[in-house]
């Protein structure tokens, strides 16, 4: 069976390259019927933030990604949390140490600072192989301070990743990594590989900045007699500044993206689409691919040879059109209770029927906050620029605005009807029995009564939410700015 974990340290909040790799590995775990599983992996206590791990574990619920073991949480499945294993590991180091492939080192911080380069980069010297056996048992007992450092062989290690392909390195470039620090905490490095083999991991998945590292993976897989899993490296990913997302750029958290409107089934969408697209067009067009999925779709499509190497940018305003996608399939009962409060900010005018305004809205928003922006005007008519009025393809311009706005003004203020109906009829009316087209008329009727370039509905719409002395007095303040 294919097992997969997300396997994040409690740092901060999920970002969106945190939640691509626990996606990726989750419908990789999906698609083959196999087992996802939660690990936190805080071995590093000087960088644990204090509730970290709750809003990793809360990020993963509200983003749909269930896990199928794990210690019980009020009836459902939590993480498996690394610092509770500590007694797990130690062992393992002491077993590559007896193999020879591990050893002691008792270096100070003092001794290891100086070893920096004119760079100031530093790599372990392996001082402490020259050891004795005597003397690395008599340190031992009395109580010196140690780590266990992996020993890396002579040659090189080549590994194969799912996307990459076949990579070769010279273990020369390779430090004596530590496995065990000083306070008898595991690295993330050497714990990840325990716990990995541990829980029948199969499939690794992360970041292509992990390549360098693999090596020293495969090589403590192979030193412990486990099997090597597959690995799966995704492409870089970057912000709008070119930077590597991250946590330290200041980039977007989830909780953050979920504030701004944004929701989780588009986030999730839009995290598969970085760095992966579908097998096949969805027309004859080679270049057609669709980009609009649910997560239960992504699971039956999802396929590991289609994640591409090369780097991934986020782009919030691709993000806006996939979410703006999601909304408009949105039951419009839930896109209604969701918009409420905004459109109750918005538009405080008695007697308003906010469903009708929810439903005009709905498929023309990216976030569901915008709708407050496109209903704004029904309170209060804006100011605004007559070359508002200006519309090469209606033909109409503040002067055709005038004749517009004197006609109608007068045609509608005859109407003892005031419907959608019956106000479209007299616009038809009026254009056709003065020699203007019936968009000149409605350009110029939606313009004065909203005072903006994009409405959530038409002019005749607009002219019955109003109601007809409000209509009115809105066509002539408009008429007043453009004689």
């Amino acid at each position: 069976m294919i097992r997969t974990r997300y396997a994040p340290s409690p740092t901060g909040f999920m970002h969106i390259g945190n939640l691509r790799t626990a996606l990726f590995e989750y419908l990789i775990a999906r698609r083959n019927g196999g087992a996802f599983i939660l690990r936190i992996e805080d071995t590093d206590q000087e960088r644990f933030v204090e509730g970290a791990t709750d809003a990793i574990f809360e990020t993963m619920k509200l983003t749909g990604l269930s896990f199928d073991e794990g210690p019980r949480i009020g009836g459902e499945y939590g993480p498996y949390i690394q610092s509770e294993r500590k007694a797990d590991y130690l062992p393992h180091a002491r077993f590559l140490v007896e193999c020879g492939k591990a050893y002691y080192c008792f270096c100070d911080k003092e001794r290891l600072d100086g070893l920096a380069d004119e760079r100031g980069l530093k790599k372990y010297d392996r001082f402490c192989t020259k050891l004795s056996a005597a003397e690395i048992s008599k340190r031992l007992e009395s109580g010196e301070a140690y780590v266990v450092r992996q020993l890396i062989p002579e040659g090189k290690t080549t590994f194969h990743d799912e996307v990459f392909g076949d990579i070769t390195i010279d273990n020369r470039e390779m430090e004596d990594q530590i496995l065990i620090k000083s306070d008898g905490m595991p690295t993330y490095n050497f714990a990840n590989v325990v716990d990995d083999h541990a829980m029948a991991i199969t499939h690794v998945v992360r970041g292509s900045e992990y390549l360098t590292s693999t090596p020293k993976y495969k090589l403590l897989y192979e030193a412990l007699g486990w099997d090597v899993p597959i690995f799966v490296h995704l492409p870089l990913l970057q912000n709008e500044q070119g930077q590597k997302i991250s946590k330290r750029n200041g980039d977007a958290s989830i909780p953050q993206l979920l504030e701004m409107g944004f929701l989780p089934e588009a986030i999730v969408n839009y995290a598969a689409l970085l760095g992966w697209s579908p097998s096949s067009p969805t027309s004859g067009d080679k270049k057609d691919y669709r980009e609009i999925f649910t997560l239960a779709e992504l699971e039956k499509v999802f396929e590991p040879k289609n994640i591409s190497k090369s780097p991934s940018a986020f782009d919030v305003n691709k993000l806006r059109w996939v979410n703006g996608e999601h909304i408009k399939v949105l039951p419009p009962e839930v896109f209604c209770e969701m918009a409420f409060p905004y459109l109750k900010e918005a538009v405080k005018k008695t007697g308003v029927d906010y469903a009708a305004l929810a439903k005009m809205t709905q498929s023309r928003v990216t976030v569901v906050k915008d709708c407050a922006e496109l209903v704004d005007f029904i309170d209060q008519l804006p100011e605004y620029d007559i070359e508002l009025y200006t519309h090469k393809k209606m033909k109409t311009n503040p002067e055709v605005a005038k004749q517009a706005l004197t006609l109608t003004i007068e045609g509608l203020g005859r109407l003892t009807e005031w419907n959608h109906e019956t106000l479209s009829t007299a616009a038809t009316e009026i254009a056709a029995e003065n020699g203007l087209s019936k968009g000149q008329i409605l350009w110029s009727l939606r313009t004065a009564l909203s005072g903006k370039a994009t409405t959530p509905c038409g002019a005749t719409e607009i002219c019955e939410l109003l109601g007809k002395d409000e209509t009115l007095q809105r066509l002539k303040i408009g008429l007043q700015k453009v004689s």
